[in-house]
């Protein structure tokens, strides 16, 4: 079977599985916020329809400039880009010809861009049974070999978050071999603020890269938007090696905004607070096995239950899609990736999960 590379493809599911189109189906897939997105956008947009008549400015000195103030850096140590996937582009291209390591279950898209530019890669993996910490020692043996490092923190698929120690033990490592450590925080927008970003540690790291995505916090995908951080050197160098206006002229003009929207963020925070731990408690006392997820999604399995993709036919059959994940290297379909939703959602998956437990 082809299984679908990404997540949020409801329609292709119930194609490649047979179900009526006209079925009515929750989707669990796609790590979105449910809440958003925020009830200004739609109207903020409309404002500035116009803008699509204007080629944006190339330099997009005024979103840059509200991203470098939102995070206390320079602006020359910002590049604003069309989703996190150009950003991961942009530093695969930084490296091409080069070597690369990749800490596995992990975003595809980093393998795929160190493919595109010829990256040979070295992977290592987290393993569940360790509660998916990252594989150090491994990764400080093979060091002096690597030119980059890709990390997601909080990881996708499993949500968990790399400890500080470790990472600062590999920046300053990496500093002596010459590495560069890639930390993609596309999620760390949901994050408690028990655990913040890492921005600060770029005047403290110059191998260390930030990338960004405002699309999983705000619920807009279809607008492409993301940025990353670095030492203003490399920006440099990816500024003139990114696409003339990549981005478009209306995810331009409301970025400033969406940085501004702090009460958003704080009412999802809660939103997720209360949902996850709820989830979460419901879903161990059923005999589920959960990744030690910090956001808004998780890995499921039943250790009652040997096939996994019997649980996710089961679930798709009653109108709710998971997120499979046999493409996820370390994975390789034994886990379904699943994320928080509406406490209605919710209570649905609960219900359905619960069913399935009682006719196992």
């Amino acid at each position: 079977m082809k299984w679908p590379n990404h997540g949020g493809q409801p329609e292709e599911m119930q194609q490649l599985f047979g179900i009526e189109k006209d079925t009515q189906m929750l989707d669990f897939s796609a790590n979105l916020n449910p809440i958003g997105p925020p009830d200004w956008v739609k109207e903020a947009l409309n404002n500035h329809y116009h803008t699509i008549t204007q080629y944006p400015d190339p330099t997009y000195s005024h979103t840059t400039t509200s991203l470098a103030d939102y995070e206390g850096l320079d602006k020359d140590q910002v590049l604003l880009t069309n989703g996190g996937s150009e950003a991961i582009f942009l530093v695969a291209k930084y490296f091409e010809n080069g070597k690369s390591m990749i800490v596995h279950p992990t975003f595809l898209e980093y393998e795929r861009a160190c493919h595109h530019y010829h990256i040979e890669t070295e992977d290592v993996f987290y393993k569940a049974e360790e509660k998916f910490q990252l594989p150090l020692t491994c990764m400080l043996e093979k060091l002096p070999n690597t030119d980059v490092i890709f990390l997601c923190r909080p990881n996708n698929p499993t949500g968990t978050v790399i400890k500080e120690e470790d990472l600062r033990r590999l920046l300053e490592e990496g500093m002596k071999t010459g590495t560069t450590v890639v930390v993609d925080e596309a999620f760390v927008d949901f994050l408690p603020t028990t655990i913040p970003s890492l921005t600060k540690w770029l005047s403290i790291y110059p191998n260390l890269v930030l990338l960004r995505s405002l699309t999983k916090m705000y619920t807009i995908p279809g607008l492409r938007v993301g940025y990353m951080m670095a030492h203003k050197d490399m920006i440099k160098v990816l500024r003139e090696e990114q696409i003339p206006w990549s981005v478009n002229s209306l995810v331009d003009a409301i970025v400033p905004r969406l940085l501004d929207d702090t009460r958003f963020v704080e009412k999802t925070r809660t939103w997720l607070n209360e949902q996850s731990k709820y989830m979460f408690e419901e879903l161990t006392n059923l005999g589920y096995i959960l990744s030690p997820s910090k956001v808004n999604f998780y890995l499921l399995q039943d250790k009652m239950q040997v096939e996994t993709d019997e649980l996710f036919r089961y679930l798709l059959n009653h109108g709710i899609v998971t997120r499979h994940t046999h493409n996820f290297k370390g994975l390789n379909g034994t886990f379904i990736r699943v994320a928080v939703r509406s406490k209605e959602e919710n209570e649905q998956l609960l219900y359905v999960l619960k069913k399935w437990r009682n006719e196992g």
